[in-house]
């Protein structure tokens, strides 16, 4: 089959088209053929070899990380899907590889496409999705009432954690570059803070939760705006010794992992709030929930542009150079 692949880590030009071997399929797994795949900033950090300590992936890599697609066989423990189902996911972390024609996944980390959803927007969800699923549900268990901050609104992430929010009764504050506050006002953010004219540390305040997806000061500013026993989860921030013990990393790298988080928990424990890094997990069970949400028209998903599969490089720099006016960015392979 055909896909992309990296075969060093840290080269932007080493991204190539090439021939792999079609996926072999366990007894639980459905193999897929991939209409679509989105392109995440963790594909790019993959690339450049950021994980590589902890995700330890043999090279060449197929990247990519979510796609939407039609099951064309099932393992014999199945029960769930059968050939010809539309099916989308984000594959375990172990098992990515997503910028290709077939993927093999594990029946538990799918679930059926939502009905009103082209393939390309399937596809642009599965991550961006169950990350702020995660974080606002599970890490952060919003309540109706509390205050939440989401950075970058109008970015693949922020598009989708302002809906779920809104949905789960939050009063939502958003940041977004001035071309941007329209849009992500329409998503049902209740305050757009406009990062080009205003300082967000200076004009909000006593809030329950932030969702970070920038790090480095943005991070560290967020720290202000939490009002005491508030949550900062980031999806960009340092490491965390949860994180490596989430991964089954060793001691040595938990210890490595506190490390670099030290200085934002002490901060954070200065100000008698708590911070938290995550990384996203697969989740056919949580998917079926966002689907609910999507049916209903709750959340929508927002696409910027559709690259065609072999514009895959192109799609990644395009992502990179921060090109994209809001939402995903998506390769569809048909």
């Amino acid at each position: 089959m055909k896909a992309f692949m990296v075969e060093r880590y840290g080269d932007k030009a080493g991204v190539r088209a090439g021939e792999m071997p079609a996926p072999q399929v366990g007894a639980d797994d459905v193999l897929v053929r991939i209409h679509a795949a989105s392109v995440n900033p963790l594909d790019l950090k993959l690339r450049d070899g950021a994980f590589k300590v902890i995700l330890p992936y043999r090279l060449p890599l197929v990247l990519g990380n979510d796609f939407a697609g039609v099951v064309v066989r099932v393992g014999p423990a199945v029960t769930r899907f059968a050939e010809g189902d539309e099916v989308y996911a984000r594959p375990d972390k172990d098992r990515i590889g997503t910028f290709a024609e077939l993927i093999a996944v594990h029946q538990d980390d799918v679930a059926l496409k939502p009905a009103g959803l082209t393939m390309e927007e399937a596809a642009s969800l599965p991550l961006v999705a169950l990350a702020s699923w995660q974080a606002l549900v599970g890490r952060a268990q919003v309540r109706p009432g509390q205050k939440v901050l989401i950075h970058a609104g109008a970015g693949g992430v922020g598009t989708i954690a302002v809906q779920l929010a809104k949905e789960l009764g939050a009063y939502v504050a958003a940041t977004a570059s001035t071309a941007k506050v329209d849009m992500v006002k329409d998503l049902g953010a209740d305050v757009v803070v406009d990062y080009e004219k205003q300082a967000f540390e200076t004009v909000l305040d006593g809030y329950d939760v932030v969702l970070d997806t920038l790090g480095g000061e943005t991070l560290a500013k967020s720290l202000q705006v939490l009002k005491p026993g508030g949550k900062i989860i980031s999806v960009a921030g340092p490491f965390d010794a949860a994180f490596a013990r989430e991964l089954g990393a060793n001691p040595v790298h938990w210890l490595a992992m506190g490390a670099l988080s030290f200085r934002t928990r002490l901060r954070a424990r200065r100000r008698h709030v708590t911070y938290s890094y995550l990384f996203m997990k697969a989740s056919g069970d949580e998917l079926r929930e966002l689907t609910m949400l999507v049916d209903a028209g709750t959340i929508r998903p927002v696409v910027d542009r559709v690259f065609p599969f072999d514009q895959t490089p192109e799609a990644m720099e395009y992502v990179e150079k921060g090109r994209a006016k809001a939402g995903k960015v998506v390769v569809a392979m048909t």
